[in-house]
């Protein structure tokens, strides 16, 4: 009897101890938490009509070559052969190993120390040693890859066609610039460029922050582009209800830069303005706060999007202020291009960063934050991200690795291209539900 009673309350202890563990899985799915003063908001401005409709037609518009509509099916060498135009990628190309580029690049990342230097104590310092030991929680198939393999960019393409997304969103820096942590790779845009057209990709450029951005550089930056890179089949261009068919640009962090300076570029009466020029574009704003909806509208964008992949970190990532954020951009003229990512873990390069950290499970938190995208009924989702290794967010495919030192996490049970494949089922689910919202 007293064997029986042992054995039955360790099989209780075993369930309690199962149920708890899944209940602390799916807390991740509708977090609370976030630390949205990492962005600082900028002042709330009035409005400012007369606007152009950004908005995308509803209609099949025929395209030239080099020209798509916001929704467009194309043949391609995926599994189901086709890709979706209205599915945007974020894609990095800032990575380096000593075999292309003579060193390590990001797989060698820092460990970002706290700015609180009490807090900065408490956790290890110094940097990654690739290639067993690298900026990342998850290790690639590919292993610690040169953005400059031609055998890497081709596979690349070949994994977002897989999963059906149409546009690479290219994270983009002037000639001679680049992150803290990596090298210049403006002079890689040709090869990215050709890669994707290969694959009946497009690519829209994602312009990142860098020391003296301001409007005046950007004006000068997509002149750079267009100029440069126009005319190229690969450069995605988007058609508008009025039926203007433009590029597209993603401005990161365009929170740094006053409502007032971006009118000067982006109002048909600044300074500068970029509109009705042969440079005239769809320019789309990040939202992080609030009061940042209000900022983006008085400073001329056509649109915002959200970026992060973290549910509950900013006002903007938040999955349950969509629906209002929507609304506001409708009542507004404006795209609202909410992105969906399929977790966040960036404890290998900020260990102290642990509560926003947002588990996968198993690929259910990727398929909330798609179904919340969704709900609102964009023109456009972005994907967050194809190739973020150093904040998890990559549906890249990876692989289960155990060094010495490091426990990688991996997909299992499923397989290295599980996430391809939820983006691709879901990229589906997307345009049929179009279909719907047209009738």
């Amino acid at each position: 009897m007293a064997r029986l009673r042992k054995k039955a309350c360790i099989a209780l202890f075993l369930f309690t101890l199962f149920v708890f563990g899944t209940m602390m899985g799916l807390r991740t799915l509708k977090p609370s938490d976030g630390f949205s003063d990492l962005a600082p908001g900028l002042g709330l401005l009035p409005m400012i009509g007369g606007r152009m409709d950004r908005r995308s037609v509803s209609q099949d518009v025929v395209s030239s070559p080099g020209q798509v509509r916001a929704k467009v099916v194309l043949s391609n060498s995926g599994p189901e052969g086709t890709i979706f135009y209205d599915v945007h990628i974020f894609y990095s190309v800032w990575y380096g190993n000593p075999s292309m580029d003579g060193k390590y690049m990001h797989w060698d990342h820092v460990l970002v120390p706290h700015w609180d230097p009490k807090i900065a104590a408490s956790y290890p310092k110094g940097r990654h040693m690739p290639p067993e030991d690298i900026g990342s929680s998850f290790y690639p198939e590919l292993g610690p890859y040169s953005s400059r393999d031609p055998d890497v960019l081709e596979s690349h393409m070949e994994q977002i066609g897989a999963a059906a997304a149409g546009v690479l969103v290219l994270s983009w820096y002037p000639p001679g610039l680049a992150d803290d942590n990596g090298e210049p790779t403006e002079d890689l845009v040709p090869a990215v460029l050709d890669a994707a057209h290969r694959h009946n990709l497009k690519v829209a450029f994602h312009l990142q922050p860098y020391r003296g951005r301001s409007d005046h550089s950007v004006h000068d930056n997509i002149k750079y582009i267009i100029d440069r890179y126009g005319d190229h089949g690969a450069f995605y261009k988007f058609t508008s209800s009025t039926g203007n068919i433009l590029p597209l640009f993603y401005i990161y962090d365009s929170y740094l830069t006053s409502p007032e300076n971006w009118s000067d570029l982006l109002h048909p009466t600044g300074s500068h303005s970029l509109r009705g020029t042969a440079y005239d574009s769809v320019f789309i704003a990040l939202i992080v706060e609030e009061r940042h909806k209000h900022d983006i509208l008085a400073g001329g964008f056509d649109g915002m999007y959200t970026y992060f992949a973290s549910n509950g970190f900013s006002f903007g990532s938040s999955h349950q202020n969509w629906i209002a954020v929507k609304a506001f951009c409708d009542g507004n003229n404006l795209l609202f291009i909410p992105s969906a990512g399929p977790g966040y873990i960036d404890a290998a390069v900020r260990p102290w960063n642990n509560h926003n950290t947002r588990n996968r499970v198993n690929g259910r938190y990727y398929e909330t934050a798609l179904q919340a995208a969704l709900n609102v009924r964009p023109e456009i989702v972005t994907i967050t991200s194809f190739n973020e290794w150093h904040e998890g967010t990559q549906i890249e495919r990876a692989v289960p690795k155990k060094t010495v030192t490091r426990l990688y996490l991996d997909y299992q049970p499923h397989q290295p291209e599980h996430y391809l494949e939820l983006t691709r089922r879901w990229a589906e689910q997307f345009n049929k539900e179009k279909e719907t919202w047209l009738m």
